[in-house]
């Protein structure tokens, strides 16, 4: 029988269940994350094949990564001081600078993340996988506390503070203070 083959009543756009049945569903819509990191992937690769001399994506290292990312930040919208900057540390400024616009560093971080997932479902091993490189996560740090300074926002990592034992309520009255009874 055809997959869709008609029934066998007169009306030529009824077709049979059976299918019906053997048809695959649609593909789901990709989520948005799933489609940031298409395009990503795709501008790397784009960037890939642009580089001179053209660089395949095995051949890929940490410092071409690093170069990408400096490539990037011609196109980047947040203002980022340099230290000679009479509002360098100052999270408002109260005037216009000429400042270079930069990549943020929440952006290139999540970029990062993104061509790292990317990267291994292309292909690439994970214990290869230039995204993860040594020098691109110090590159970041170094870029999140300059970005940080610059702005006179504090990146300090806050302690956890050690999860509390849920108890019933019997066990709280043994720990009362003698003062209040």
């Amino acid at each position: 029988m055809d997959l869709f083959s008609e029934s066998s009543s007169n009306n030529p756009t009824t077709y049979t269940a059976a299918a019906a049945t053997t048809t695959t569903p649609p593909a789901a819509t990709p989520s948005r994350y799933e489609n940031q990191k298409r395009r990503d992937w795709n501008t790397f690769c784009q960037y890939l094949r642009n580089h001179r001399p053209p660089l395949a994506l095995q051949m890929c290292s940490g410092a071409h990564v690093l170069e990408f990312l400096r490539y990037l930040d011609q196109f980047g919208k947040t203002k980022v001081h340099n230290q000679t900057c009479p509002f360098f540390g100052l999270p408002n400024p109260p005037a216009p600078c000429p400042c270079p616009l930069r990549q943020a560093w929440g952006s290139l971080d999540a970029l990062i993340g993104r061509l790292r997932a990317a990267y291994e479902e292309n292909g690439g091993r994970a214990e290869g996988n230039p995204f993860g490189a040594r020098a691109v996560r110090l590159y970041l740090r170094e870029v999140r506390d300059f970005q940080a300074k610059a702005r006179g926002v504090s990146y300090e990592k806050k302690r956890k503070r050690p999860k509390q034992k849920l108890t019933n309520s019997s066990t709280h009255d043994h720990h009362q203070d003698p003062t209040t009874s």
